[in-house]
Order: C-alpha cells, then structure tokens, then sequence
C-alpha cells in the first residue's frame, strides 16, 4: 500500500484535449484581415504551388489560412472568414478561407462542389432527386 507521501507525489493530472484549431477559440468561423498572400510548396511526396494567407484574427491571433481553388483575389488588408481544416500536405497551414464571403470571391462557371468555393446556384436549373425526375 502506497504511503501519504507517494500519492501526492504521483497524482495523475488530466491531459488537455489536443485542439486542432486554437486560433478559433472554439467558434465556427472568425473574421481576419490578410497581411500577406503568398505561394507556398507542400511536403515530400507531392508537388504543387498552393496560395496561402497569413491572416490577423480579430481576437489578435496570427495564423495562416490556405486559400482554396484556382486563382484569388487576396490582397494586403482584404477581408476573409476563416474556418478550420487547412490543407493537408502543407505543415503549419490548419485553417482555410471561406470563398465567397467579405473580399474572397467565389470561382465564376463552377458547377460541381459549389459549396466550397462560394458560387451561388444558377436561377432555373435545379437538380432533381432521381426519384423525381421527369424522362
């Protein structure tokens, strides 16, 4: 049976749970400002040229969100929403710029996964569960 002694010393403190994204403090998505847009190349087995922002938050943290799909409009000062899952293979990149909000624009004729790059759904054209369909 352990002594008094030796159950103060070995007293099993809790962990903290690993937090992917700190720099949100826990909300959906924060709003920052862009300081400086840049190209960055991502880690061993693959090879690309990846857009990336490093973004003041407007709760002062500093982070560095990559910026999804083709071409952007970033700039210094430019307004972006940020969310958490940055890109996988670039290291130190854990958020990502919501297209389509503040001065992110959207991708113009993009017709499939619209959702991630802010393009709104085309007026008229609604798809159609299979079960509704009309041959």
């Amino acid at each position: 049976m352990p002594t008094m002694y030796q159950l103060v010393r070995k007293v099993n403190f809790k962990k903290k749970p690993h937090k992917r994204c700190p720099g949100l403090k826990s909300c959906p998505q924060v709003r920052g400002t862009v300081m400086r847009a840049r190209i960055v190349t991502p880690r061993k087995p693959n090879s690309a040229r990846r857009p990336v922002a490093k973004v003041i938050l407007v709760n002062y943290k500093r982070v560095t969100a990559h910026i999804p799909g083709s071409g952007h409009n970033l700039r210094r000062f430019s307004q972006v929403l940020i969310r958490g899952k940055g890109a996988r293979d670039l290291p130190g990149v854990r958020y990502s710029c919501i297209r389509g909000v503040f001065d992110c624009y959207g991708i113009l004729k993009k017709t499939k996964r619209r959702s991630i790059y802010g393009v709104p759904m085309r007026d008229g054209i609604k798809r159609l569960r299979r079960k509704f369909r009309k041959f």
